[in-house]
C-alpha cells in the first residue's frame, strides 16, 4: 500500500518521487526495484506528468511482476520488426521466390518507425495507428485498400515469428486492428482493378523495349515476356520459374511451380494449357538455361515500370496483362473450364475478378507484334553461362 511523505510515495517495490521542473511544474519518476537475497533482480522506471497516473501505472506494474515468469518475460530481449523481417525475407524465399510488392512493402515497413518496436509491443493499437498514418500525409498519403495490404504482407511476417520462432506476438493483435480499422469506416480490401492496355498502349511500350534490345541485346527481352504474359495468363514471378523440363510437348502445356493461391502455395503446382501464341513464345527462345525466361522479377518489374513512365502510359502495371490475356480468351467465345485450363483457376468467383470483357472477337487476330516478337533472337549473355 501506498504511504505518502512530503515528496515520496513507496510501496514494497515501488518508490514514486515528485520532481520539479524549471517552469515550476511537477513530474513524478516512477522506480520499480526487485531485490532477491539482497540483490536487484529487475528494475524498471518511468516518468508521469500527473501523481494519480504515476500511482495506477506501478500499483499496475506490482500486480503484473508477481505473477510467475513475469520478471523473466520483463528481463526478454524482444525482437524488432527489422529483424523480424529480415529473418522473414531470408526463410520465406528458401520455400518460393516473394512477389516483387510484397518484398517492396515489407522493406518500406522495416525503414520506418514500426520496425523499430519489439515483438512484444505490437498490439492492436500499434497496428492501427501505422494504418492510419499510412494513410496520412506524412506516411506517405496511400490508399486504405494499399493500408490494407501492408497489414496483411506484415500478418505473414508476425503469423511466422509466432508459430517458427516462438516471438512474443499477439495473435489477435492483427485480426483486431482490422476490425478496428473496419469499424472506423476504412475499406482495407484491395479493390478489383479492371484496367487493360490499349493496343496503342502496347504499340508505345513495344517500341521502347525493341529500341533498348538493338542498343543492348542482352537485356531482358521484354517484348517475349510481355507477350508470353498476355497469350499465357501467367503472373510475373511464375514466368520467370518456368524451366524447359516444366513443359510438356505432347500437351502443349507447362506446370506452373507453387501458383498463387489463398489455401495453398509451397507444393501448389498446376497444369496449364498454353495457347498458340503463347507456346510459339516458348519455343523461340534459346535453350541455354535450365529456366525459359532466365530473368529476376525485380528487373523485369522495373523495367516495365520504368518503360511505362518513359512512354507516357500511365497506372499499367505487369499484372494487368494477366487480366488482359484472361478477358481475351472469353472475348473469344472460351468457355469457363478452357479458360481456366490456361489461368489455373479453381473456381469462378476468382476468374472473374480477372475478367473484364470490352467486346467480341480477338483484337491480337492481326496483331503487328506477334511476329516481330517471335522471330527476334534472345541473347542470354552472361545468364547462359
Amino acid at each position: 500500500m501506498y504511504q505518502p511523505t512530503d515528496d515520496v510515495y513507496q510501496s514494497q517495490m515501488a518508490t514514486i518521487r515528485t520532481r520539479k521542473k524549471a517552469d515550476g511544474s511537477s513530474s513524478y519518476l516512477v522506480q520499480i526495484r526487485i531485490n532477491r537475497d539482497k540483490v536487484t533482480v529487475y528494475q524498471e522506471s518511468q516518468t508521469f506528468a500527473r501523481k494519480q497516473a504515476a500511482v495506477a501505472w506501478a500499483k499496475r506494474r506490482e500486480t503484473e511482476l508477481s505473477e510467475p515468469g513475469a520478471i523473466e518475460r520483463a528481463k526478454r530481449v524482444g525482437h524488432t520488426v527489422k529483424q523480424m523481417i529480415d529473418r522473414y525475407l531470408v526463410e520465406a524465399e528458401k520455400a518460393r521466390p516473394l512477389g516483387e510488392t510484397k518484398r517492396r512493402t515489407l522493406n518500406a515497413i522495416k525503414s520506418s518507425y514500426l520496425g523499430e518496436m519489439v515483438d512484444s509491443e505490437i498490439n492492436q493499437q500499434v497496428l492501427v495507428d501505422y494504418a492510419l498514418w499510412r494513410m496520412s500525409p506524412s506516411g506517405g498519403g496511400i490508399q486504405p485498400q494499399t493500408a490494407g495490404n501492408d497489414l496483411a504482407h506484415l500478418g505473414s511476417v508476425l503469423s511466422l515469428a509466432r508459430a517458427a520462432w516462438e516471438y512474443e506476438i499477439n495473435p489477435q493483435a492483427m485480426p483486431d486492428a482490422r476490425l478496428v480499422l473496419k469499424r472506423l469506416g476504412y475499406n482495407m480490401k484491395s479493390r478489383e482493378r479492371d484496367r487493360r492496355p490499349t493496343l496503342e498502349e502496347l504499340d508505345k511500350v513495344l517500341e521502347h523495349f525493341f529500341e533498348m534490345l538493338a542498343r543492348r541485346p542482352t537485356v531482358i527481352h521484354m517484348p517475349k515476356v510481355v507477350a508470353f504474359a498476355i497469350f499465357s495468363t501467367r503472373r510475373m514471378d511464375e514466368i520467370a520459374r518456368i524451366m524447359w523440363e516444366d513443359l510438356d510437348e505432347h500437351r502443349q502445356a507447362v506446370k506452373v511451380r507453387d501458383m498463387k493461391n489463398p489455401g495453398q502455395k509451397i507444393g501448389n503446382d498446376v497444369w496449364c494449357h498454353l495457347p498458340d501464341e503463347a507456346w510459339a513464345i516458348v519455343q523461340s527462345m534459346p535453350r541455354q538455361c535450365a529456366e525459359i525466361f532466365p530473368y529476376n522479377t525485380d528487373s523485369i518489374g522495373t523495367a516495365w515500370s520504368r518503360a511505362c513512365k518513359m512512354v507516357g502510359v500511365e497506372d499499367l502495371h505487369f499484372h494487368d496483362l494477366r487480366h488482359e490475356g484472361v478477358s481475351r480468351l472469353f472475348e473469344m467465345d472460351w468457355d469457363i473450364p478452357r479458360v481456366s485450363s490456361v489461368s489455373g483457376h479453381r473456381d469462378w468467383n476468382s476468374l472473374r475478378r480477372y475478367t473484364h470483357l470490352r467486346g467480341r472477337g480477338d483484337r491480337y487476330m492481326e496483331w503487328i507484334w506477334l511476329e516481330r516478337i517471335i522471330q527476334a533472337p534472345a541473347y542470354l549473355g552472361t545468364r547462359a553461362e
